[in-house]
This record gives C-alpha cells, structure tokens and sequence, in this order.
C-alpha cells in the first residue's frame, strides 16, 4: 500500500535502518539516528542504482512523489538519472566557473606580468569595487551590452566619470582575453563607445604655476612644516621632474648615490623603457637626508600606515595646497616648468625631451634612449639644481648655460 503523511509522521527508529515502500521503487528510509531519508531504487541496463531524493519533512510525501516522477521520465527516456543529475551539476559548476568576475581573474593574472604593481592592483580594485557587483557572478558569455551600459552609468552617477570610462576598456580587454580561450564568441564592450553612454568633459591640463613665480614656491618649500618625508618628496620632485608615479614608487634599490645616478626600471615608466635620471649635488644631498628617514626600508616614501606600500598620490599635491597653491600648482607642474626655464636657458631641445621622458620608444631606440646623450643631461641637471639652489637667495639672478 502507497504511505500516507500519518506513517510517515508516527515512523519510529529502530536498531536497524527501516525501509517503508511507496510505489514504483520510491521509498522512506528510516534511519537509527532518527532521520528520514527519499531514496528512489531504479534498474539501468541491468545494474541496480539507488538515489537520493531529499529528506523528510523537508522534502514532503506530495513532493517526493513529483520529484520520482520526474526522474522516472528521465529513466523512461532512455537516459540514467543520476547521470544526467551528475551532467546538470557539472554544467552548473561551468557556467560558475565562466562568470565575468572569474574570467577576469584568469585575464588579469596574465595580463599583470608587464604591469607596474601600482597600475595591477589599482586595475583589480576598480574591478572588485565597480565591475562585479554588476557583472561579476554572470555567465561570460551571457552578458550583453546593455549590461555594460547599466554598470558605466552608475558609476559616472556618482561623478567618477574617468572610472567609468575605464571600466568600459577593461571588460572590453576581459572579453578578448575570453574569445581567445574559447569562453565566449563576441565582445559586447566593442559595440559601445563611452562617448556614446557617458557625457563628455573638456580635457584639462595639468595646472601649473607661471615660471616667474617659482623662487616664492622653492622658498615655501624649504619652509614647509609637514612630514620630512612630505618635504623632501616635493625637493627631490622639483630637482628631478619626474612623473608623480615614478616619484613615489622610488626603491632605493634604483639609486647610485656614488654615481650621482638614478636607473628607473622600464616597468615603472609611462613609456616602458629604463630611465636614467643624472643627480645633481643637491638631489643626492635630498637622497642622503631622506636615507636617514626611510633608508632601511625598500621604498623611499613609504606609507604612513602601510610602509609596504608607496605613500598616496595625493599627498604631494595636499602639501602644495597647504603652501598655498591649490588648484594652481601640481606634481606634475615641475615638469613644464623645468621644461620652459630649460629651454629658456639654451639647454638642447632633445636633450630636455629625453629627460622629460617624452621621447617616443620603439624596438631599435628602446636599447638607447636611456642613456642617450647622458653626459649633456647631466650637465643640464646640476645646473637645473643650481638654478633651484639659486632661487632660494634674495634677488637671486638666473644662471648661465654652462654645458
């Protein structure tokens, strides 16, 4: 006779299991421990098999019923349940395994390997903070781009319209990294253009003090009352005019102060090629004061909580505001400055160029460029120093082009 819910409910444990038939091989297993368990007993091509269909009262008598019947149909047609049930999880586990966020791991992990570790992590960043939460858990292959529109919207929605404009190139670059190995036949980042979805914002340059007003800034600098460490970053700026990024992320492992020498490796510059960068005297006097500050630690200028990590590239441009100039004046601002007063004191355009690290890089003037014309820019460095030195005097008058 079929069970009936009142059975089931008044079924007692034993010393041994209890088997207590339903019809058509469905089951209830009465186990010692008190749990009652589903168990559907089937025949394929002559071997016996046994499965396991959920537990009660979870899993009621009506339910158990539907759910036999539909492994029956499966049987009935020719195919092993527990097979096709092993098919179905496997096919599950795939489309998990072929989410966005997962795909894009597999990218980053090979894509990272030329990058500088400031532009990795802070790529991963954007993408755990912006990317997954509206794409990460969706089949690769699944997403279309409305989707990508949705997830650019509602970042420039909080005023990162940068962000979202790199979030649009970097799913683009996940997409191909997924069409190369298989994961999915289209790239739907393609059919969109930020312009397209995102409003568009007139292109600012980097703001800059006129250079008649650098002497007043190098004397705000020397009277600067922030951290040491802050101060001597923003000398060290000035005498060198590198990027911000390439400041920061200084090890001292990169300096010869001996050789009047810095050698910054090819993955930490904009370019992609090793950069040499001739220290005057007054930059090594920088680097040997800043030795007894950070001197046992790898980077420079370390964080302040995290010394793992360089300090913020912020924390130049806050001091600046500090002195007085903000929004008039930035890291970046050293470097069209040197630029003007170099080429205004007859230094060689090339040569200026080449410290400035604008000069373009390919294949046959990458084995060079670093050290091209080295022993000219060292020259112009130390006058470039003494220039800054000479600011600091009263009524300090401009020097002369002694190279």
């Amino acid at each position: 006779m079929p069970l009936t819910e009142i059975q089931i409910r008044k079924a007692k444990p034993a010393d041994k299991p209890i088997k207590m038939s339903d019809s058509k091989g469905l089951y209830l297993l009465v186990n010692p421990t008190g749990s009652k368990l589903w168990r559907w007993k089937y025949r394929v091509d002559g071997k016996e098999k046994m499965m396991a269909l959920g537990s009660y009262p979870d899993m009621s008598l009506a339910q158990a019923r539907m759910r036999h019947e539909d492994e029956r149909r499966v049987l009935l047609a020719g195919i092993d349940p527990m097979a096709q049930r092993k098919a179905d999880r496997h096919a599950r586990q795939l489309a998990a395994d072929n989410s966005f966020a997962t795909v894009a791991g597999l990218w980053w992990a090979s894509w990272k390997a030329a990058r500088s570790d400031n532009h990795v992590e802070s790529v991963m960043r954007r993408l755990k903070s912006d990317v997954f939460p509206a794409i990460g858990t969706r089949p690769i292959a699944e997403i279309e781009a409305p989707e990508l529109v949705r997830m650019a919207k509602a970042i420039e929605a909080r005023g990162a319209l940068d962000i979202a404009k790199r979030a649009l190139q970097t799913t683009g670059q996940v997409f191909r990294y997924a069409i190369a190995h298989g994961l999915a036949t289209r790239n739907p980042a393609a059919d969109i253009k930020p312009s397209d979805v995102l409003a568009s914002r007139k292109k600012e340059n980097y703001a800059r003090l006129d250079a008649k007003e650098l002497p007043e800034l190098v004397r705000k600098i020397e009277a600067y009352q922030g951290t040491p460490t802050t101060r001597l970053a923003i000398k060290l700026m000035a005498l060198t005019f590198v990027r911000t990024s390439e400041l920061i992320g200084a090890r001292w492992a990169e300096f010869d102060l001996e050789a009047a020498r810095w050698d910054i490796p090819a993955h930490r510059m904009k370019m992609k090629t090793p950069h040499v960068v001739p220290l005057s005297t007054q930059a090594v006097e920088v680097l040997r004061t800043l030795q007894l500050l950070t001197g046992g630690r790898e980077l420079l200028f370390p964080g302040e909580r995290d010394h793992a990590k360089p300090m913020s590239n912020n924390t130049i441009l806050m001091a600046l505001a500090r002195m007085g100039y903000k929004h008039r004046m930035t890291g970046h601002g050293f470097r069209g400055i040197a630029s003007t007063l170099l080429h205004e004191l007859g230094f060689e355009h090339a040569h200026i160029e080449i410290q400035l690290a604008h000069q373009e890089r390919n294949a046959v003037s990458a084995s060079y460029n670093h050290a091209t014309y080295l022993t000219q820019r060292a020259v112009m460095m130390q006058n470039w120093g003494d220039y800054l030195t000479n600011c600091t005097k009263p009524n300090h008058e401009q020097i002369q082009n002694n190279a």
